[in-house]
């Protein structure tokens, strides 16, 4: 079947994290013919694997004499992944992104440039990636002004005002929540893979009430289990609680009396919804996948304009 110009790969969007790689095709106007997926993070790759592993998921879109851009954000620009794209600093709106960085690649068939993350000078904190999806609800939503949660392993809370990024705070709540119930001793407590939305409202509750008491709050649910064979699932779902209620009495300034949009896939999503409701303050959800991609098709077109 002959492939029509709406359907022949103008330009390709790369979203790659320290744990998986999504891709997609894109025609001249922006529509997305495929979308592919991989479990090759950075995580995974050293510096001379990361062309080979692009090229093999686009190789059925690639021609010889042709050479398609490929424009990627994520963890692929950090110091460790494929190049450093480096950072901006705060306030970055979304008419001060400098032209993405280029990258050298053996393949005369694409083009690779990686976005720049974003930098905060005082309290020093980093972002890549996320900065993407902020520039897709701003691409989206232009007139947005509220407060942006994207959680994840190290979720982020920013400030978006008058279309910039003019502050942002990060937790690591998902990657201490990883870290204690896998490889602490209250990995002995937590093998059940169910879940108690009671134990998790309270846990966010309790914390809220005296952030202080985190460190005793957390031995507690060993002990819970020894002595009162609380199950696994409760404790599990407590331990949640605890950690995004630490996190919420310590970003309060970005969500207290603030509308919070929420950008994620639904079960995190979900989750900080909950403890949101908890503390009375508005949310609303956006997807994480579709404002990453809104954002690269901004970042396409302002490389294009530059």
């Amino acid at each position: 079947m002959e492939t029509t110009a709406e359907q022949t790969p103008a330009w390709a969007g790369v979203d790659w994290g320290t744990s998986n790689l999504r891709v997609w095709v894109m025609s001249a106007d922006d529509t997305p013919l495929h979308s592919l997926g991989s479990s090759a993070g950075m995580g995974t790759l050293q510096p001379d694997e990361f062309e080979p592993t692009l090229v093999a998921l686009l190789e059925p879109w690639l021609d010889a004499g042709r050479t398609l851009p490929v424009i990627c954000c994520g963890m692929v620009g950090a110091r460790q992944g494929w190049s450093d794209a480096g950072y901006l600093s705060t306030p970055v709106s979304r008419d001060s992104r400098s032209p993405a960085h280029g990258v050298a690649t053996h393949d005369d068939r694409i083009s690779v440039a990686i976005l720049p993350g974003v930098k905060q000078a005082s309290p020093a904190d980093v972002m890549r990636g996320e900065e993407t999806q902020i520039a897709g609800l701003l691409h989206q939503t232009p007139a947005f002004d509220g407060t942006v949660c994207l959680p994840g392993t190290h979720t982020k809370w920013a400030r978006v005002e008058s279309g910039c990024i003019s502050s942002f705070q990060t937790c690591m709540s998902g990657e201490m929540f990883a870290l204690l119930s896998t490889q602490s001793v209250l990995r002995h407590s937590m093998q059940d893979s169910q879940w108690s939305d009671d134990s998790f409202t309270r846990g966010v509750s309790d914390i809220l009430a005296n952030p202080a008491s985190l460190s005793s709050q957390l031995f507690a649910l060993r002990a819970e289990n020894l002595i009162n064979d609380v199950p696994g699932h409760e404790l599990k779902s407590r331990l949640s609680g605890l950690l995004l209620g630490a996190e919420l009495a310590a970003t309060r300034t970005y969500w207290q009396d603030k509308h919070v949009t929420i950008v994620g896939d639904d079960r995190l999503a979900g989750l900080y919804s909950q403890a949101l409701s908890q503390v009375e303050t508005q949310v609303a959800v956006a997807d994480g996948a579709s404002l990453t991609l809104a954002g690269l098709i901004a970042a396409h077109h302002s490389q294009q304009e530059s």
